[in-house]
């Protein structure tokens, strides 16, 4: 794991013994700067993880394909949650693959769908799946409790 004091380190973490030192750590790596993107909003680590070629395969309306899609999508929650934090609570990794448990908290103080924040509590999970080419994250899948997330925002799930 890199324990660089500006990249998100996973509470838990679980590699496949058949990986390699170097693979392993490089996809490790990958996931701590994709993840530090969403504990943070910064551009420069999606832009060293995510591929050129990045697709998301569970692509919510609204949201651009390809590596400028969790930009899109951060500055957008960022707009609602300014403090926005993203704990990696657990990372698998196997093969080409990464699937990660990650818990999302901040606070309400912004704008979502027209409806101004109060400062309220907002808490929700997440996991991640990302399919990691020769050099960087080429593909996701992703799913979200945007139940819990709504009902948090005042919004309704409908």
């Amino acid at each position: 794991m890199d324990r660089s004091p500006d990249l998100v380190r996973p509470l838990a973490l679980t590699v496949n013994g058949s990986l390699g030192a170097r693979r392993a750590a490089q996809e490790i790596r990958l996931a701590q700067q994709l993840y530090t993107h969403w504990n943070t909003g910064e551009q420069r680590y999606p832009d060293a993880a995510v591929d050129r070629g990045f697709r998301d395969n569970t692509l919510p309306a609204g949201r651009p394909q390809g590596p400028t899609g969790p930009a899109v999508a951060s500055r957008a929650f960022r707009a609602a949650v300014p403090d926005l934090r993203c704990e990696p609570a657990g990372l698998l990794v196997t093969g080409d693959k990464l699937t990660a448990r990650l818990v999302f908290r901040g606070h309400f103080t912004g704008v979502f769908e027209g409806r101004a924040g109060r400062g309220q509590a907002v808490e929700f999970a997440a996991i991640d799946i990302q399919h990691v080419g020769a050099r960087r994250i080429t593909e996701d899948w992703h799913i979200e409790d945007n139940t819990t997330l709504l009902s948090q925002l005042g919004a309704s799930a409908g």
